[in-house]
């Protein structure tokens, strides 16, 4: 096609686009998608008739091969789909092609998403199906699913997150008909137990990633029975998790050896036991959530200093155990780290910033809230290491009441700061502030001042009011 015969196709195509485009500044999105998926209207193939006046035959069809516009729809969300649909018969058939559907999120329509909807996204995109997300659809049954698996085969990852009513029998319906399956999060899915793991160690063995966060009733013996089959996991989220213990931990260490991601935020049954296999058997783990499991000691962070070099992201808000030994151990091997999470660590010192400043030369970001033993000699350290004028980009330093502006000067020559965190720094001043926004013009920071009490009255005040005068 030569260039002039392109131009002029897109020049046309542009003008009825446009002509398009006018009738749908007034159309409800959310009802287009609903409607496009709640029925058939009648059509077994899935293919909606629409009555339009613009001509199948026209010139932008005439230049461009289906095979070129099947490939340009493919680049569009559910949305653009759906407005395409509408336009012709022929770009109704192109748009709603099974092949344009292997990847949809449905979140921006959660409200509307109905059983229905999902049986028939499923029976239009069938084997083409490769992402779908659900996320929010509170409404959508486990009768949903079970039709889905039958005709989506191939799915590879699956978002479930916050979908209340479903149960056990989704999971076991995945576990027979989705063997492909990669990604599976069931987030916040209440109803899951261990049966749902014992499903998926059964069925879905290729299973590199599962989030269970929130899913109160699941327990180490449905951890166990999983990591026995699904041996490539590679990421396992189990925020807030009261049941998941060290029997579970330790059966995904000594299965999952590809360990890459774990985070146990609030699993607070954990002890140092748990820490110290994944450390042994998982070498690659360059991301660890551990806050908020306050059990855990000096043990653990000398475990990850000796078996996991890594680590990248190390989250440990609220180990109120921890202290500068382990940091010491930590940092002596530790040298990828790029995020540390401190956050309500009590027990720290300016030792362990000395240890960082020299053991991390790749931090990024750093949260030292609540830490109340850090005073300006230990942000001297941070403020003269390797990461501080090249990576560090965030510093939050909220609740710690021994800071003073001679820390903020001591952060001058951070010249990759981005944002730092000074609530309730009592020593701060706006002034202290004001000197190192002067040399770090970009630089968000975020501050609290107690509004200034007021002056005494020149007037001093009446022992007793005026009525008391007279009496």
């Amino acid at each position: 096609m030569t260039s002039s015969t392109w131009t002029q196709t897109i020049e046309i195509g542009t003008k009825r686009l446009s002509k398009s485009q006018k009738r749908f500044q007034t159309m409800n999105l959310n009802k287009c998608v609903k409607n496009h998926f709640n029925s058939s209207n009648g059509n077994t193939n899935g293919i909606f008739k629409v009555n339009v006046n613009i001509e199948d035959e026209s010139l932008i069809n005439k230049k461009l091969p289906k095979e070129l516009l099947l490939r340009i729809f493919s680049y569009l969300d559910v949305v653009s789909l759906c407005r395409c649909a509408q336009v012709s018969k022929s770009w109704n058939v192109l748009a709603l092609d099974g092949s344009n559907w292997q990847r949809v999120d449905l979140f921006d329509f959660q409200t509307d998403i109905e059983g229905p909807v999902v049986e028939n996204i499923s029976r239009r995109c069938g084997g083409f199906l490769k992402r779908l997300s659900l996320r929010g659809c509170k409404s959508v049954t486990d009768g949903a699913l079970r039709t889905f698996a039958q005709n989506c085969n191939n799915i590879e990852e699956l978002n479930l997150n916050d979908c209340k009513k479903l149960t056990d029998i989704t999971c076991q319906n995945l576990s027979v008909q989705c063997s492909k399956l990669l990604h599976l999060n069931l987030g916040s899915c209440s109803e899951i137990t261990d049966l749902s793991l014992k499903a998926l160690g059964e069925g879905c063995i290729g299973l590199e990633h599962i989030n269970l966060s929130w899913c109160e009733q699941v327990t180490k013996y449905g951890i166990q029975q999983m990591a026995g089959g699904c041996t490539r996991i590679s990421a396992f989220i189990s925020k807030m998790c009261p049941l998941v213990n060290d029997e579970a931990v330790i059966a995904l260490a000594n299965n999952c050896h590809n360990l890459r991601l774990l985070n146990l935020h609030g699993c607070s049954a954990i002890s140092d036991d748990s820490i110290q296999r994944i450390a042994q058997n998982c070498p690659n783990m360059h991301y660890l959530c551990v806050s908020n499991c306050s059990n855990l000691t000096d043990a653990s962070l000398i475990a990850l200093g000796q078996g996991c070099h890594a680590l990248k992201i190390l989250e440990v808000s609220g180990c109120n155990q921890f202290t500068d030994t382990g940091f010491q151990s930590l940092t002596r091997n530790c040298h990828s780290i790029e995020k540390l999470d401190l956050e309500e660590c009590v027990l720290i010192t300016d030792s362990t910033l000395s240890y960082l400043s020299v053991g991390c030369p790749l931090l990024e970001k750093l949260s030292l809230s609540h830490c109340e033993l850090i005073t300006d000699e230990g942000i001297r350290h941070l403020g003269t290491s390797a990461c501080s004028s090249q990576h560090l980009s965030v510093l939050e330093l909220d609740n710690c009441p021994l800071i003073t502006d001679t820390s903020l000067d001591h952060l001058i020559t951070c010249h990759s700061l981005q944002r730092i965190e000074l609530y309730d720094c009592q020593l701060i001043t706006r002034a202290g502030i004001r000197r190192l926004r002067n040399h770090l013009p970009d630089l968000k920071v975020h501050a609290y001042f107690a509004p200034v009490t007021p002056p005494p009255s020149v007037t001093p005040r009446p022992r007793y009011c005026r009525c008391c005068v007279i009496l």
